[in-house]
């Protein structure tokens, strides 16, 4: 998919040592956390059907990640108020330059216009509460904050996109 200059490719096996690189960078492991354990869920996740990870190119230059999953996939107590088909995404951007210029807002709307033409009826995201630059990101790409829930990783804010 190619829309405002943002590309959205399927990740392949070849694409990990790049994903390693930005799992390592420090804005990153931030919020994700353990590069090498990251690394890992994100790799065994390119063989789970039920998960679609992407490379985000802007211009052709890749610079960031998104994944999508329908709820059902990993069902959570704190998400089960959802509309059948709900689809949750994750995404960072790894390369430091492209951060705090307006890229992520950007490319996670696109994307959610891509999820809701393809039937989704919600898009929800659960950044950790302390992320503001996450926060700021989803609000602008119209996510709306639902208030903190507790999901098996810990709190975090639930923030949903409706069609």
């Amino acid at each position: 998919m190619v829309s405002g200059g943002y590309q959205f490719r399927p990740m392949m096996h070849d694409d990990l040592p790049i994903i390693q690189r930005w799992l390592g960078e420090p804005h990153v492991i931030e919020w994700w956390g353990d590069p090498g354990e990251q690394l890992e869920l994100v790799t065994e996740d390119l063989d789970e059907p039920a998960m679609r990870q992407f490379i985000v190119a802007h211009d052709g230059e890749p610079f960031g990640y998104i994944q999508a999953y329908d709820l059902q996939s990993w069902p959570d107590p704190a998400f089960a108020m959802h509309p059948r088909g709900t689809q949750a995404i994750d995404q960072f951007i790894g390369k430091p330059g492209m951060i705090d210029r307006g890229h992520g807002s950007a490319f996670i709307r696109l994307f959610i216009d891509r999820l809701t033409a393809e039937g989704a009826p919600r898009v929800i995201t659960d950044p950790d509460p302390n992320n503001p630059r996450a926060v700021r990101a989803y609000e602008k790409a119209g996510f709306i904050k639902q208030g903190i829930v507790q999901t098996r990783d810990g709190p975090a804010l639930l923030m949903v996109r409706d069609i």
